[in-house]
């Protein structure tokens, strides 16, 4: 069970961390586009919210792949 855990862990902290980065660096919006939208309503930016979407996916996957590799720890 330990190192089922620990596998299923490693296996989607990695997966949540590279598929983080790739949102960062690639579905982020370019500054320039953010510009022509108004600071108050930018959040209704297509790209935007679809970038703060799929963020929000990643870290709760590489979260729930490191609260998976401490439960198999304490085990």
């Amino acid at each position: 069970m330990r190192f089922y855990l620990g596998v299923m862990g490693l296996l989607l902290f990695v997966a949540g961390a590279a598929a983080g980065l790739f949102v960062r660096l690639r579905l982020r919006p370019p500054a320039e586009e953010l510009d022509d939208y108004y600071w108050e309503v930018e959040d209704r930016h297509p790209g935007y919210t679809r970038y703060q979407k799929w963020s929000r996916i990643t870290f709760g996957a590489a979260a729930a792949g490191l609260l998976l590799l401490f439960i198999a720890a304490a085990l």
